[in-house]
């Protein structure tokens, strides 16, 4: 059994995918767009205009595979009650992955040293999905 992440941005998933291949070097292994769906959608389903708005599209970040879609288009993501743990091999690693990520974001906790890691830190992304940054042990 497998438990992976389904992230809506509502619209913005074209830029977060963008902004993780940047900052986190994701790869797309498929991206449908709700046109190319077989199946129409359900009338007031999705607002007028959405046809190239991502349906689903899985990717990967490291060895990670990640599902995402725009959703419903609203035009607000809403990630809340769960965050997206990075585990850097190196301080530099984890430097670099927490300053890319919080870059249009806000810094929950600044990265630092804790009891259980040589560097450890929270963020809200652009997108409002938060993010923990730590080196393992």
């Amino acid at each position: 059994m497998k438990v992976q992440p389904y992230l809506m941005f509502e619209g913005r998933c074209e830029e977060a995918l963008a902004f993780y291949r940047k900052a986190l070097d994701a790869k797309v292994i498929t991206l449908m767009r709700f046109k190319d769906s077989p199946d129409p959608p359900q009338p007031g389903m999705h607002p007028p205009g959405s046809e190239n708005k991502v349906m689903h599209v899985a990717f990967t970040i490291g060895e990670s595979t990640l599902f995402a879609s725009d959703g419903r288009n609203s035009g607000n993501p809403a990630f809340q009650g769960f965050a997206l743990s990075l585990d850097a091999k190196t301080d530099a690693e984890a430097e670099r992955w927490f300053s890319a990520l919080s870059d249009g974001g806000k810094v929950l906790l600044p990265l630092n040293k804790t009891f259980f890691s040589s560097r450890f830190g929270m963020l809200a992304d652009r997108f409002g999905l938060h993010w923990w940054v730590m080196v393992a042990q």
